[in-house]
């Protein structure tokens, strides 16, 4: 991937301030233009590698349980168990056996309700067991694992889609595939491998996660840097999953979707699977997040991380003690563009938060979880599926991109959206104005209804009333982000999403119109 250096981002940052404050231009006369991540643009499922602990505790097998019912969504191409802090001398692969034999159980019903669900048998050949003891002190030459050929052998699969390693343990066995590719290949032929990797990893739970950071620069990962042990889940944005009573960070969450009690009424009655979602010690499911934005709802969070869906939203900085920008949390306050949303939480009040940029889906995945648990035990006529929605007469769940400068309107139109199983559909449209303003100006858009068929959206700017009054108006263009979220009258009720990404240009530009 085309990546800055590190250098050049403290120049970025101070020549973006510049220009909106003073619109002042560097000594060659031209401005600086600010780094933005591109977009990935694959087509098929996500490729997914999942590294767990599971055994530690319940909450790996819970996000085990619910990835399971997503498997249809998934390439999933090595299932590794782990070691991490919490568990540092051992690993437990035949938990997830024993899972996959549940499932095996319940593939037939899943069947009658979607398509393309992988059967328990390549599951189960996909198992492996990672480095057997913690950190990177079980890493070196000589000391590879089933897991890391397995996840060596996923990195170097000709394909064009990227490989996601979902890190829910220790990242040691991340790091000796790594180590051993690194020694069979050359260093150009490792910059392809590394450019095709995408890491979401659940904090840092044991050395290796920083040590790779450092050795492999280049490498796309998603993580909050911290000590191996809990001391900073605190501020974790994958906390936002059902962690508002344990870490008291989730100020407006709605808690009713995230108790045992939910959890045994909705899960754990269902069928085979559903008996072996086991009670939480601490949270609900931690590390689902890292997986849950790889769902195709049509929210494609999992083009860019800013972009923001179910799994969390992420900025692309470099934090304090980090060698070069990952995706992380933080950002410039400044700017406001952060990796924080600003959401109207239960008590109806607007909270800001690293978390609510996941809690604000729960109602949503919560209730789809329920429904795939469902289809484990019914079929298609008394089970609720997922609504299909139409755009502007795009059919699917691709995101919609339009051009248009200020002052310019644009009708959106969902007309043709429908619903599988006949219930009755409720439409609301929002602007998402934190979403994909990494290296640009976010454009000040309204909309002229929220909850009809249809709706205008009208270009007010290329860029936001700044919240400081005597910053002068961005220059150039801006981006903004609208989301469709259509819910069904079924039980549970579903949602599905479009994205909807207006280009803003200078009106002096030519206008394209939609994008194909």
């Amino acid at each position: 991937m085309n990546r800055t250096s590190a250098t050049s981002h403290p120049r970025l940052a101070f020549g973006i301030a510049c220009m909106l404050l003073l619109g002042c231009l560097p000594a060659n006369g031209q401005p600086l233009r600010p780094y933005i991540p591109p977009v990935d643009s694959f087509t098929g499922h996500p490729r997914v590698a999942i590294i767990s602990d599971i055994g530690n505790e319940p909450d790996d097998q819970m996000s085990f349980v619910r990835l399971l019912l997503y498997s249809n969504e998934f390439d999933l191409e090595a299932l590794i168990a782990s070691t991490s802090t919490w568990q540092k001398a051992a690993t437990h692969p035949e938990t997830m056996h024993t899972l996959i034999q549940a499932y095996g159980q319940v593939r037939g019903n899943l069947l009658l309700n979607a398509p393309g669900w992988p059967t328990a048998e390549d599951l189960d050949k996909r198992v492996f067991a990672g480095q057997p003891a913690y950190g990177l002190a079980a890493t070196g030459p000589g000391k590879s694992s089933d897991g890391s050929k397995a996840l060596a052998a996923a990195i170097e699969r000709n394909d064009p889609r990227p490989l996601w390693i979902c890190i829910w343990g220790g990242a040691n066995t991340l790091a000796q595939a790594l180590i051993d590719l690194r020694a069979s290949h050359t260093p150009s032929e490792m910059q392809k491998l590394i450019a095709n990797l995408r890491v979401y990893s659940i904090s840092d739970q044991d050395d290796a996660g920083p040590w790779i950071r450092r050795e492999f620069p280049s490498l796309f990962y998603i993580v909050k840097p911290s000590s191996p042990d809990s001391g900073e889940y605190y501020y974790a944005t994958w906390t936002g999953i059902s962690g508002d009573d344990y870490y008291r960070n989730g100020e407006g969450a709605d808690t009713s979707f995230v108790t045992n009690e939910w959890l045994d009424k909705n899960i754990r009655s269902k069928g085979p699977l559903g008996k072996l979602y086991p009670r939480f010690m601490f949270i609900m499911e931690g590390d689902t997040p890292s997986f849950l934005g790889l769902i195709d709802n049509g929210l494609n969070a999992y083009r860019r991380p800013d972009w923001g869906g179910w799994g969390g939203r992420y900025v692309y900085r470099q934090p304090y003690g980090e060698t070069h920008p990952i995706w992380t949390q933080g950002g410039d306050l400044f700017m406001r563009i952060t990796s924080q949303d600003t959401v109207t939480g239960a008590d109806g009040r607007e909270h800001t938060s690293d978390q609510a940029t996941i809690w604000r889906w729960r109602q949503a995945y919560q209730n789809d979880f329920a429904a795939r648990m469902d289809w484990t035990i019914k079929d298609f006529a008394h089970a609720n599926h997922n609504p299909i929605v139409v755009v502007n007469g795009q059919s699917g769940t691709g995101v919609l991109d339009l051009d248009l400068g200020p002052g310019q309107a644009v009708q959106l139109d969902a007309t043709g959206t429908r619903d599988p199983d006949g219930q009755p559909l409720h439409y609301k449209w929002f602007v998402y104005p934190e979403a994909g303003a990494t290296g640009m100006s976010a454009a000040d858009v309204t909309l002229s209804s929220t909850d009809s068929q249809k709706t205008v959206a009208r270009v007010q700017s290329a860029c936001r009333p700044a919240w400081i009054t005597t910053m002068r108006p961005c220059r150039g263009g801006g981006v903004a982000h609208i989301i469709l979220a259509v819910t069904d009258d079924g039980s549970p009720q579903l949602t599905s999403y479009r994205r909807i990404i207006l280009h803003v240009h200078a009106l002096q530009q030519p206008l394209r119109g939609p994008r194909k």
